[in-house]
C-alpha cells in the first residue's frame, strides 16, 4: 500500500501535536506555569518619570488574568479609573480619563515598565503595599 505525501503530512502534524502535548504533561511544572498569573489584588505605591513625573497609588481586585481598580496620580492630579490584564510577568493597564496606558513586568511584590501618554511617556515603578 502507498501513503500519498498530503497523508503523510498530516500523519507526521498529529504525531507533533501529540507529542508536544505529552511533553507538557509529563512536566507538572511546565503545565502548571502556562495561563497562570500573579496574584496582584491590593494596594501598590509608585513612581513615574519622563514626560510627567510623580507619585501613585494603585488598588487592584483580580478575577484571573483581569485586573479592575483605581489610579491616583499626582500629576495629572485626580484618581481614575483602571483596568487591565496580567499574563505571566507580563501586566498591561490603562486610565481612560488620565490618557495613560502602562506596559510592563511583574516580579513577585513589584512591578516595572513604561508608560505612554499622547504628549510622552517614560519609566514607571511600583511596590505592594498590602
Amino acid at each position: 500500500m502507498r501513503v500519498h505525501p498530503v497523508h503523510r503530512t498530516v500523519r507526521s502534524s498529529h504525531l507533533l501535536c501529540v507529542a508536544a502535548v505529552l511533553a507538557l504533561c509529563g512536566s507538572g511544572t511546565a503545565v502548571a506555569s502556562v495561563g497562570s498569573s500573579p496574584h496582584l489584588a491590593g494596594t501598590w505605591s509608585g513612581t513615574y518619570g519622563g514626560t510627567f513625573s510623580g507619585t501613585f497609588t494603585l488598588h487592584w481586585s483580580q478575577t484571573g488574568s483581569k485586573l479592575k481598580g483605581s489610579i491616583k496620580l499626582s500629576k495629572p492630579s485626580g484618581t481614575y479609573p483602571i483596568s487591565g490584564s496580567v499574563q505571566g510577568s507580563a501586566i498591561r493597564f490603562g486610565a481612560v480619563g488620565a490618557g495613560a496606558t502602562y506596559t510592563g513586568s511583574v516580579s513577585g511584590k513589584s512591578m516595572s515598565g513604561r508608560y505612554k501618554t499622547p504628549q510622552g511617556g517614560g519609566p514607571w515603578s511600583a511596590h505592594k503595599t498590602s
